[in-house]
């Protein structure tokens, strides 16, 4: 099991450098991501030397993150572009050398992916989903990527039951889940108690488990129920179950933190490695 950062990288090939990859060593980390904004028009020589410079300081982009499509969107023409781009991005994950491609379910919700609709669970809305990925999927195979699909209570993958329903109606070898206990937290019952339903998650996925999204959660002091994001080890997160559970299905996959201004990532990452030391488990290089 190895540990990365989401964050704390350029968006700009060119300005990757052996600093780049020094910096996010000496901060204990041994993977990235990758931002891939203009999929259609991907440098692939650009790609190939973000890979190497990267590598030769003992980094890797462990996950290619593609910009914000709509696989369940209604309209069919917005549908078959965000087919389109992750279809480029399974290509420049391959030239990347990236453990993974992440990929959304995408939302009903024109505001953003990860917003709630009412018709986001509905059967039509997940039938588009599995059309969608199939396709993707193919070149995925093709192209010997792996996919890390991820779920959470505002999307159309908003149980361990459907994200696994989705991932075996898919069919293909390609598919895998990026696990993020915080994104299936409803209310207060979860959150104050994560262990089961981070049980859960594996008992039903954890099979398809390629990658880990870390971070932690916390409730607000409000009269309604709020809960917001916090530095791993001051929320509600069963961090070292989150580690044993997928160190036990995926021993070389990557863990991320993630959703954290860079200033904050440090404290997190102290989070992460005590929650690792306290379930016997130790980083890989």
């Amino acid at each position: 099991m190895r540990v990365g950062v989401i964050g704390r990288t350029t968006r700009q090939a060119h300005e990757v450098t052996p600093q780049t990859a020094a910096d996010l060593r000496a901060q204990g980390f041994t993977g990235c991501h990758w931002t891939l904004t203009q999929p259609i028009s991907a440098d692939e020589g650009a790609l190939r030397r973000v890979r190497d410079v990267l590598a030769d300081g003992g980094v890797r982009v462990a996950q290619a993150v593609p910009r914000n499509v709509d696989l369940v969107s209604k309209d069919e023409a917005l549908q078959r572009q965000a087919i389109h781009e992750l279809e480029l991005c399974c290509k420049a994950t391959r030239v990347l050398g990236a453990a993974s491609l992440y990929v959304r379910p995408g939302s009903l919700n024109s505001t953003g992916s990860w917003r709630p609709h009412p018709e986001n669970t509905r059967l039509e809305t997940l039938e588009r989903l599995i059309r969608g990925l199939r396709q993707v999927a193919k070149v995925a195979e093709s192209e010997g990527v792996v996919l890390a699909l991820e779920g959470a209570a505002v999307s159309p993958l908003d149980t361990p039951e459907r994200v696994r329903d989705v991932i075996e109606a898919v069919g293909s070898p390609a598919l895998g889940f990026c696990v993020d206990a915080v994104n299936f937290v409803r209310g207060l019952d979860e959150l104050f108690n994560t262990t089961s339903l981070i049980h859960k998650l594996y008992d039903l996925c954890g099979r398809y488990a390629v990658a880990v999204h870390a971070k932690d959660l916390t409730f607000e002091n409000a009269a309604t129920v709020k809960m917001s994001e916090c530095i791993i080890g001051e929320g509600f997160i069963d961090m070292p179950l989150v580690l044993r559970r997928f160190q036990e299905v995926c021993p070389d996959g990557y863990v991320l933190i993630e959703h954290l201004p860079d200033e904050k990532v440090p404290a997190a990452k102290r989070g992460l490695d005590a929650a690792l030391e306290h379930a016997g488990l130790r980083w890989q290089e």
